[in-house]
């Protein structure tokens, strides 16, 4: 008999590749200058890490990054919402996947578990980019924090997204990258939890329930 009925998933650096979709819709919004890409990964980078300290909301930080960005580039103040269009605009078309992801999804699937995205971000952007690499199909349902009203690792955003799925906390595990928003916020949350770490960072602060270092290895776990 299964342990859990219901499994949530993040999105950015678990299924999709963050870096590459990231450059893509970067390359597109900001063709003049692709040698900034790296400062902009900076720039915005440490903003969200910020935010995962609860010093900005998500939606704050998909606003700062783009001034600031343009600010340290010295462009004037009316590039950013140009910038900032086209780059949302592309990287809802940015599908990259990681490793094993679809082939994660579909053993899982196959289980019998019930599978919900689980991320932080715009929720139409995110589920276009899981349509276009194919493996929207595979959900139930999508938990984005810009619908949901709160971002993780706030208790709660896991509370409303077990509340629409109608799990109970121990029915569901979490898998996603991030020791604070996914392993940290969903263990707050009362959910087990399964930190996918491929590059073996190492975080003695966190006790999850799992800890794979690539996808396949989720499969024969569950």
């Amino acid at each position: 008999m299964k342990k859990y009925k219901a499994i949530f998933l993040d999105i950015d650096d678990t299924l999709l590749d963050y870096i590459p979709c990231c450059r893509e819709a970067y390359l597109a919004a900001m063709p003049e200058q692709p040698e900034y890409f790296d400062l902009f990964l900076e720039i915005s980078g440490r903003l969200f890490k910020e935010a995962k300290a609860g010093k900005h909301t998500v939606a704050e930080v998909m606003d700062l990054y783009p001034r600031e960005f343009i600010a340290t580039i010295g462009y004037p103040p009316e590039a950013v919402v140009p910038f900032q269009d086209a780059f949302r605009e592309a990287w809802g078309k940015t599908h990259t996947l990681v490793t094993d992801a679809e082939q994660m999804l579909q053993a899982l699937q196959a289980k019998g578990y019930r599978l919900f995205a689980a991320s932080n971000s715009f929720g139409h952007l995110q589920r276009r980019r899981l349509d276009y690499a194919g493996i929207l199909r595979y959900f139930e349902d999508t938990y984005i924090s810009m619908d949901i009203g709160y971002d993780k690792p706030d208790v709660r955003f896991y509370e409303e997204a077990l509340r629409r799925c109608g799990c109970r906390p121990e029915e569901v595990l979490m898998i996603g990258d991030s020791g604070t928003t996914d392993v940290l916020g969903a263990q707050q949350a009362g959910l087990d939890t399964c930190w996918y770490n491929p590059h073996e960072k190492e975080r003695p602060d966190l006790h999850p329930t799992y800890t794979v270092h690539s996808l396949r290895e989720i499969i024969p776990l569950l």
